[in-house]
């Protein structure tokens, strides 16, 4: 069985940070990629950040480049999201995903690329 839980999220004032966490079980570790996603209310649900089975950084959103850090722990099956300088724009859900093959630039951003999807964890950012 395939799963990933996301944890890490909350409430937070304008300008802190938080790590998310999410854990991986069953194949999906082996996964060619792993990205964060988010969605806001009566948004689609977009790329935040991607990272490659080696550790390799697929991109970050300009919304979050200098602000966000992704990484992979492949020991211990968590990819992580470190989240900086926190703006009331974060205010989201975010979502971990898993793709089993890999993808290409622009391609890795769409949700089309991801097999594996976590229920989520809310980050909410007050002004």
């Amino acid at each position: 069985q395939v799963q990933l839980v996301e944890s890490g999220g909350g409430l937070v004032q304008a300008g802190g940070s938080l790590r998310l966490s999410c854990a991986a079980s069953g194949r999906t570790f082996s996964a060619a990629v792993m990205g964060w996603f988010r969605q806001a209310p009566g948004n689609e649900r977009e790329f935040v950040a991607g990272i490659r089975r080696g550790g390799t950084i697929i991109a970050y959103a300009d919304f979050v480049k200098g602000r966000f850090t992704i990484s992979r722990d492949n020991r211990n099956n968590t990819v992580y999201l470190r989240m900086n300088s926190l703006k009331p724009e974060d205010t989201a859900i975010y979502y971990c995903a898993a793709g089993i093959y890999y993808c290409l630039g622009s391609g890795c951003y769409s949700v089309s690329a991801y097999d594996y999807w976590g229920q989520g964890t809310q980050v909410t950012v007050s002004s």
